[in-house]
């Protein structure tokens, strides 16, 4: 939301004792009326969740995912819900927006709430994918990975708000 160029204009239209209010509260928070209104509007977990997800098309990914592991970890339940409400944006990579899917279900499971519609939209990976390379620990990758993970033929040892 911060980062993004401003190219497009709204206006409504309010009494002049609402604009009155609407300055009133603005001032009190210490904010211009557009970041205001903007505050009040649009999500703030949600915009969280886009920068995290922008970053991990951005940087190396292991960092950005780790990022967003925190924040999925962090958001109580209505923010989940707030947060992965809209789509993955494109330019993700199949594996980058299977991780992203699988950690969105682990969290929604976890605080026991519907998974966004949009998860069901991404395809599994066609070749599994271990975040180890040693052979010896494959057994334990495919018993003891996450489910949302397994069936996104993604086989890691640790999950949501784990760290190792």
């Amino acid at each position: 939301m911060s980062g993004s160029a401003k190219t497009a204009q709204l206006q409504i239209r309010v009494s002049a004792e609402e604009k009155a209010a609407i300055q009133r509260a603005a001032a009190g928070a210490g904010l211009g009326l557009s970041a205001y209104v903007l505050s009040k509007v649009l999500s703030v977990p949600a915009a969280q969740f886009r920068e995290c997800v922008a970053a991990c098309a951005d940087q190396a990914a292991r960092y950005a995912l780790a990022e967003l592991n925190s924040l999925l970890s962090n958001f109580l339940a209505n923010e989940l819900r707030d947060a992965v409400a809209a789509p993955l944006p494109p330019g993700l990579t199949a594996y980058q927006a299977n991780y992203i899917a699988a950690m969105v279900e682990y969290a929604c499971s976890l605080r026991h709430i519907p998974l966004p519609a949009w998860t069901r939209s991404i395809a599994p990976l066609a070749e599994p994918v271990f975040e180890s390379n040693l052979m010896n620990l494959r057994l334990h990758l495919l018993t003891h990975s996450p489910p949302p993970f397994r069936s996104r033929n993604i086989f890691i040892d640790s999950s949501l708000g784990d760290r190792v």
